[in-house]
């Protein structure tokens, strides 16, 4: 429902801009998170083991006062759940180590492109192809990301090679959604994180030994900001809000990430965007924006 103005009824009323305010705080803690990624003192995957693992707790509570279960969950919902942390715990790995390689804008945006996989599994399973505004989301998502990636050779192999690894995470990403559609249906937000989080601890403290990394910190400052910001004020505020959104507004609101990780990257690493990075990210970014909104269309 929608007021004369254009603007959804719930956001003409003080309650509603609180909601937005979360929404948009939320992606803003989000894109906090890569930088504390590089401050860390551990491996790139230990950060991403210690990220879930000291939220677990706060997570627990949260499911707890909600009302939600966290036991006696069928066998096998419990078992796509588990497949889906695997996808995430291999997600979170990848967008961690991709993050110290490549620009802190290039990672968020490319971290992000599980949206485009998803409209593509949407085409996949309604046995049909692109129309109209779909084929428009997919080639501004290749028109940017042969441009981010172009730019990333220009620099170096290992930007490059970072952006690929950044790449591979938000596909993974959309592994872990896909996978956890079913379970959506019967378990709650805050439990189905708790279960996530659970299986995916294991998996990343795994990775980051046979890769030799440090695993305990000698400085816990960017690791404790990195959970708060991305597990805890990221993902809280996330959850909370994102149900009160149409998709396209929510895709709206992630353009805040790369823009918030870009400024980071320049002000503090140096990362200098040229125009043609600039276009690169509005292309990439405007496709994620649209992926969502048709996404609501399909649904």
């Amino acid at each position: 429902m929608e007021n004369d103005g254009g603007m959804p009824a719930e956001l003409s009323r003080p309650r509603g801009w609180l909601l937005l305010l979360a929404l948009l705080a939320g992606n803003v803690a989000l894109a906090i998170g890569p930088w504390f990624v590089r401050l860390a003192d551990t491996g790139p995957v230990s950060a991403g083991f210690w990220r879930l693992l000291l939220a677990l707790p706060f997570l627990a509570v949260f499911a707890r006062f909600s009302g939600q279960a966290l036991t006696g969950i069928p066998r096998r919902t419990l078992m796509f759940v588990a497949l889906g942390a695997v996808a995430f715990g291999l997600d979170l790995a990848s967008w961690h180590v991709g993050i110290e390689m490549t620009r802190l804008g290039n990672a968020t945006l490319f971290g992000n492109a599980g949206s485009i996989v998803l409209l593509l599994w949407g085409f996949i399973l309604s046995r049909s192809l692109p129309r109209g505004t779909e084929w428009t989301a997919i080639v501004f998502a290749l028109a940017g990301a042969a441009i981010l990636m172009g730019r990333s050779a220009d620099i170096s192999t290992t930007t490059l090679i970072g952006d690929l690894f950044c790449l591979t995470a938000g596909l993974l990403y959309a592994v872990y959604l896909i996978n956890l559609q079913g379970a959506r249906q019967t378990i709650g937000g805050w439990s189905l994180l708790v279960w996530v989080s659970i299986f995916a601890c294991p998996l990343l403290l795994a990775i980051a030994l046979i890769n030799g990394e440090p695993v305990w910190p000698n400085d816990w400052t960017p690791i404790l900001i990195l959970f708060i910001s991305s597990q805890l004020v990221g993902q809280g505020l996330l959850v909370f809000s994102l149900r009160h959104f149409p998709p396209l507004v929510i895709g709206l609101a992630l353009l805040t990430q790369p823009a918030v990780a870009a400024l980071i990257g320049y002000q503090v690493f140096g990362e200098v965007l040229t125009l043609l990075d600039i276009a690169g990210m509005v292309l990439l970014g405007s496709a994620l924006v649209l992926a969502r909104g048709v996404a609501r269309v399909r649904s």
